[in-house]
């Protein structure tokens, strides 16, 4: 469903309006080449075991919303879209929330939650990134490899369309730029009060420990980390199991309603 949101067209897993007003409603937030689609039956099997709301939503330029208004990034853009959640958590007049974060998703649930310390009940965030590291910038020269020489662009195709490049670019351009390398979101941390729940696959391509651990140590509210051996950085895909049972677990305390 197509919502407009500020002067952007978004597109939504389902109608906000067929959201129970009873329960807590959990928003899903795609990674830097993600959308709705690409998180599969997962929130639908959180939904079933957590008995909350999920809806999950394409940022502008991904997927089924609209275009990028813009040719070129700047290093506030994780920033930029943690506002714009705010803004989607007004209009649709959300209470309850949490966030399941993805990669830069991640990122933006930890800023979120950090600007609006009054909105968000909790989070949950895989391979979120704080800061730049040597990890990062060589897995995303890897992903423009595999761009240029496989069949990437055309499985990402299926889910952006023409857009498929922008996503691509406006990801790998930013971050691979120079003036992004001193970027750090670490001052941001300690405005967070809500529990967090930070998951990270130990053998994560974009980044180390080292970004869970900044995470776990400086945010105010009641942080633990949950480091999923041999795995990578989608570990929701790679090891639903424990990521499914760790997500409940993580609720239901919030919740104390289990």
């Amino acid at each position: 469903m197509d919502i407009q949101i500020n002067t952007h067209r978004i597109r939504f897993s389902k109608d906000p309006k067929s959201l129970s007003r009873d329960k807590a409603t959990i928003i899903f937030l795609h990674d830097s080449l993600g959308c709705i689609d690409l998180w599969k039956d997962f929130p639908e099997k959180v939904t079933s075991i957590t008995d909350c709301n999920v809806i999950a939503y394409d940022r502008q330029g991904y997927g089924k919303s609209e275009a990028f208004s813009i040719l070129k990034r700047d290093r506030n853009y994780l920033k930029k879209e943690a506002e714009f959640l705010g803004k989607i958590i007004e209009t649709l007049h959300l209470k309850n929330v949490i966030l399941f974060g993805h990669s830069d998703g991640g990122s933006i649930a930890l800023l979120t939650a950090a600007l609006f310390p009054e909105k968000i009940n909790g989070i949950i965030a895989e391979g979120a990134h704080v800061f730049v590291e040597a990890e990062t910038i060589n897995g995303i020269k890897e992903a423009v490899l595999a761009y240029n020489k496989t069949n990437l662009k055309e499985k990402l195709s299926k889910y952006h369309g023409d857009k498929t490049d922008g996503v691509f670019k406006m990801w790998t351009e930013t971050w691979l730029s120079a003036s992004f390398q001193t970027w750090n979101i670490e001052k941001h941390l300690p405005h967070i009060k809500c529990p967090s729940l930070i998951i990270q696959g130990e053998k994560d391509e974009y980044g180390s420990i080292a970004q869970v651990n900044a995470i776990v140590q400086n945010t105010s509210g009641n942080s633990r980390s949950l480091i999923i051996p041999e795995i990578g950085h989608t570990p929701h895909k790679e090891n639903p199991e424990i990521v499914l049972k760790e997500t409940a677990d993580f609720i239901c305390n919030i919740l104390t309603s289990c």
